[in-house]
């Protein structure tokens, strides 16, 4: 069967620590990346900055990640590279074509992430019911906008 969609590139890297003030002291004052936004969400305990380096197709954002309540689950902050996320072309596509497969995606489904795009996240351990994980990395799938469709695709 053939793929319904396609991977254009890196979208974004999330990488999470206790104290988000180092993670900007590295991220942003040392290697010089823009602080562009921040997101909180209580229900998937995260505080996070939103720091970018790139313009245009070639923009990645780097989220710096610590957990409101560092014994509450999700543990963004373990392992310290939380997850990668991909830019797709069709991101319904891509789910219904992934799940046939075998793959399994975490509860919630399709939503709206943090940087305002759809957004799914592929489960880093596999199961006998969906028996295709992320090998232990959480995966995070982003509808790509027609910009970067266009540029990278």
């Amino acid at each position: 069967m053939a793929r319904p969609f396609r991977v254009l590139g890196l979208q974004q890297i999330a990488v999470g620590a206790t104290d988000k003030a180092r993670l900007r002291k590295l991220w942003i004052d040392t290697l010089g990346l823009t602080l562009e936004g921040n997101y909180r969400s209580e229900n998937e305990n995260v505080d996070e900055d939103i720091a970018v380096a790139g313009k245009g197709a070639a923009r990645v954002e780097v989220d710096l990640m610590q957990p409101i309540d560092p014994d509450r689950r999700p543990r963004v902050h373990d392992p310290a590279l939380n997850h990668v996320g991909l830019w797709v072309d069709d991101l319904a596509a891509a789910v219904s074509w992934l799940e046939a497969q075998g793959v399994r995606f975490t509860p919630g489904g399709i939503r709206k992430g943090a940087a305002g795009f759809d957004v799914c996240f592929i489960h880093p351990k596999a199961n006998e019911q969906s028996p295709i994980g992320g090998e232990g990395v959480l995966i995070e799938l982003v509808q790509a906008p027609a910009d970067v469709i266009e540029a990278l695709g």
